[in-house]
């Protein structure tokens, strides 16, 4: 492995797992070198331990598969360019953890989100709180597009941590209407999300 300061990118070991994406040894280095700057990430992003590392490895599963095809741009940041595919990892988990909160009515999802800290270390080479944003802008897009009572049950539930009787009682629904609501929300804010995403 070479003995490049960290913050560097090591153009070689990137040559090396081009040539060789089975490079055992190179890939070894790669996740040495790398692993622990997403795991940092990941933990700054406010993820517990145990979700950092599965965030990071889906990740290093992921540059497993592209660095066969990678091509180092010297004029570029191959640092930015980790952070992105880290990004987008977090936000996959953000969608992934809002999927398993269906039917639950709370909205420790949403109070991570919202989080000063969620986002703060993307600011360095990314957009601000970029999934953040990314959220409430597919929010804004959503909301017309779906009936007003369908909306409160999504935020009474999804954002405001009603259960699903409070709701309800609430606005005339059954609870099975409410949760087919919040469900249905939620689906296409995630859906938006990913078609913003690919628009960045």
């Amino acid at each position: 492995m070479t003995q490049d300061h960290p913050s560097k990118t090591d153009v070689t070991l990137l040559a090396r797992l081009r040539h060789d994406p089975k490079d055992q040894a190179a890939w070894a280095d790669f996740v040495a070198r790398y692993g622990p700057k997403i795991l940092g990430w990941c933990r700054r992003w406010q993820l517990q331990q145990a979700d950092a590392q599965d965030v990071t490895q889906e990740v290093l599963l992921k540059l497993n598969r592209l660095m066969a095809t990678f091509d180092y741009d010297p004029a570029g940041s191959f640092r930015a360019w980790l952070k992105t595919l880290a990004r987008h990892a977090w936000c996959d988990f953000v969608a992934q953890r809002l999927r398993a909160d269906r039917g639950r009515g709370n909205s420790q999802m949403v109070a991570f989100l919202e989080s000063p800290h969620a986002g703060a270390d993307l600011a360095e080479d990314l957009q601000d709180e970029f999934c953040r944003e990314l959220l409430d802008r597919a929010m804004v897009r959503v909301r017309p597009r779906v009936a007003s009572r369908t909306w409160a049950a999504f935020c009474l539930t999804a954002l405001e941590g009603w259960s699903g009787s409070a709701a309800g009682a609430h606005l005339q629904m059954k609870v099975a209407q409410v949760y087919m609501a919040k469900s249905r929300v939620t689906k296409r804010i995630e859906e938006e999300v990913r078609r913003l995403e690919r628009l960045e």
